[in-house]
């Protein structure tokens, strides 16, 4: 499926949010992510799922957590996501929500005892992430979210349930591009103000860069041919090229740290309430054995992986 400026855009409606979760802690405007007036995706953009079966657990209960008291009371979970990330937060023109992080978000409601036919989507923007989790707008959220010592100062954290890189968006035949060390010279383009471009542009690796308030248009220019690569997180980029896989890859070299030789991690987490504890155990445990049992490797073959791009669970951090 070639993707269109009109399908990317509204495929990714504004992938600025990839501004938050490469590691900057900026504020996106509303408009560009999140919320329920966000352009929705062509009727010929169908959402895929991995196939992956969530059976609701039976005789859940976690002492000592508040959220899993409103839960259970309520008889549904609320879950702050993203809508607009191809393979990753995704919601079509039929209304159907798939992508690896709706999967994650899926398999942790399951474990808690909830069908995901009850289970109730918030869009809520990376700005108001914090606010929403503080004020149980939101149980928990599974977006692209970054674990930073400065947002823990407000939430915690499970996981990471991916750990993300900067990498490279190239055309399929494009085999003149091997990593960051072969861009000189090479025209890239990421969202404007990114923190994947101003590490490009820090680090000299080319004098031609292009800047767009979102990815999509990135990946237009990328197929048009108007541009030679699209840099940001790996996990985004990999949507991408799951939507094109004939047309785009992601390179694989993630960008390296040039003082510690190691690439500069994003690891997403599952956003909770600051001091419910026991809830945070049981989602690290409930994502312990998904990672073990197969079932996380089954996600994200069938939403990321069809980029062509490997991917193995991460290490658990626990606190």
């Amino acid at each position: 499926m070639r993707i269109t400026r009109i399908a990317a855009a509204a495929a990714a409606v504004t992938l600025a949010l990839g501004l938050a979760a490469c590691g900057k802690d900026g504020t996106p405007t509303p408009s560009a992510e999140g919320g329920s007036s966000g352009a929705a995706a062509p009727a010929s953009d169908t959402c895929t799922s991995s196939g992956t079966t969530f059976t609701p657990a039976t005789g859940v209960n976690i002492t000592g957590s508040p959220t899993f008291d409103r839960i259970k009371a309520a008889g549904k979970v609320v879950i702050g996501v993203k809508f607009d990330q191809p393979n990753l937060g995704y919601k079509d023109a039929a209304g159907k929500r798939c992508g690896f992080d709706i999967e994650i978000a899926q398999l942790i409601a399951s474990k808690l005892g909830i069908d995901p036919a009850k289970i109730e989507y918030k869009e809520i923007a990376s700005a108001n992430r914090e606010t929403a989790i503080k004020g149980g707008e939101v149980d928990y959220y599974v977006g692209t979210y970054s674990i930073t010592d400065k947002r823990k100062a407000d939430v915690s954290f499970a996981g990471p349930y991916f750990v993300a890189a900067q990498d490279l968006l190239v055309r399929k035949d494009d085999s003149s591009i091997t990593g960051s060390d072969s861009i000189k010279g090479k025209t890239v383009c990421s969202a404007t103000g990114s923190t994947p471009i101003q590490r490009v542009r820090d680090q000299k690796l080319t004098d031609k860069i292009v800047e767009f308030k979102t990815y999509s248009e990135c990946v237009s220019q990328l197929l048009d041919k108007k541009v030679d690569a699209v840099t940001t997180d790996d996990a985004i980029l990999k949507g991408f090229a799951a939507q094109a896989p004939s047309q785009l890859k992601v390179v694989g070299k993630p960008f390296l740290d040039p003082t510690t030789g190691k690439a500069y991690p994003e690891k997403y987490g599952i956003g909770l309430g600051h001091d419910d504890k026991a809830l945070r155990d049981f989602v690290n445990a409930s994502l312990e054995a998904a990672f073990s049992d197969g079932t996380w490797q089954k996600i994200y073959d069938g939403t990321l992986g069809k980029s062509g791009s490997a991917g193995s669970p991460p290490t658990l951090e626990k606190y």
